[in-house]
């Protein structure tokens, strides 16, 4: 579907839960318990999913919180997977939950996987993520290449002075694995990312590894620059959400576990699909087109904009 700004919404990102077992220091460090009780039912957020579809969607991105915490998460994948128009179906994890489930949710239509890890000191890891554990990361990178879930992409926040260090240990993982790793700019959401002496302009990194060589994106929408080292199997992406704007190319909405559909990260507008998923497909094919086309033009974080969500409950 096309919005007001002549721009292609065929992406869907949908957060499962806000519920986490960690407490990442961008996300949720100074967050108490996640609510359970106000999560859509696996119908629901399949009825959602059919009612996008209908409307042009054909990508879609599972997350959270940690959409693994969900008990029904290979259903939704299976019933997501059967809906006409979608053509792939990712999940955003970090991982700590993954060890052997991989090929399950490759056999119910998983066809990417998107893992966070933003340190690969397991000291440090443990430090940024609350308690998280590092081997089970590994693992899980591991374990979805064996299982094709292709190309599995690592998602790194940079954090002046906490892991600015290790960009290099970072790309050297795409020496050897079909692996994407991209470097995302700590973003105005949460207490860190309010202060902006700890981003890391993307430029600033790619500026100083002159041995990258920039490579053709892998599809139109896309958040990352992507580069490559030569020789190497993977690539190193840059999302440069903060210092340079790419708005004009955006593609994706946003919906939340309960229920409220966010157009643009970076604006405070929502709505609330709770009435229309009662009243059926009609209306709430109307609602997604209606906020579709309301989608504001680009993101305010140049503007001292302050988000009413964290990450955690907007879904990453």
């Amino acid at each position: 579907m096309i919005d007001g700004y002549g721009r292609n919404i065929r992406y869907l990102r949908l957060s499962l839960t806000e519920r986490c077992t960690l407490k990442c220091a961008y996300c949720r460090a100074d967050e108490g318990l996640c609510p359970k009780k106000r999560e859509l039912t696996a119908d629901q957020f399949v009825k959602i999913v059919r009612a996008c579809a209908s409307l042009g969607i054909n990508k879609l991105r599972l997350t959270g919180g940690e959409p693994l915490l969900r008990r029904d998460i290979v259903q939704i994948v299976a019933e997501c997977a059967a809906i006409e128009g979608i053509e792939e179906i990712a999940l955003t994890t970090n991982a700590q939950q993954l060890d052997g489930r991989a090929p399950a949710l490759k056999k119910a239509g998983l066809t990417r996987m998107n893992i966070s890890v933003d340190s690969l000191n397991p000291d440090k890891f443990a430090r940024l993520t609350g308690g998280g554990e590092l081997r089970r990361v590994m693992q899980a990178i591991d374990q979805s290449i064996e299982c094709g879930l292709l190309p599995v992409k690592l998602n790194a926040v940079v954090v002046r002075g906490v892991n600015d260090d290790e960009i290099d240990d970072f790309i050297e993982l795409t020496r050897e694995r079909p692996i994407e790793v991209r470097f995302i700019e700590l973003m105005p959401l949460g207490k860190l990312g309010e202060d902006p002496s700890k981003r890391v302009p993307s430029a600033e990194l790619i500026d100083a590894r002159p041995w990258l060589h920039p490579v053709s994106p892998s599809y139109i929408g896309q958040p990352s620059t992507d580069y490559q080292v030569d020789g190497y199997k993977g690539r190193v992406g840059f999302i440069s959400a903060v210092s340079h704007k790419f708005c004009a190319d955006c593609n994706r909405i946003r919906i939340m576990s309960d229920g409220m559909l966010r157009p643009c990260l970076g604006d405070n507008g929502e709505v609330s699909l709770l009435p229309a998923l009662e009243q059926g497909m009609d209306a709430l094919e109307q609602v997604i087109r209606t906020a579709i086309l309301n989608k504001p033009a680009g993101h305010h974080f140049e503007e001292n904009w302050k988000t009413l969500r964290n990450m955690s409950r907007i879904g990453g």
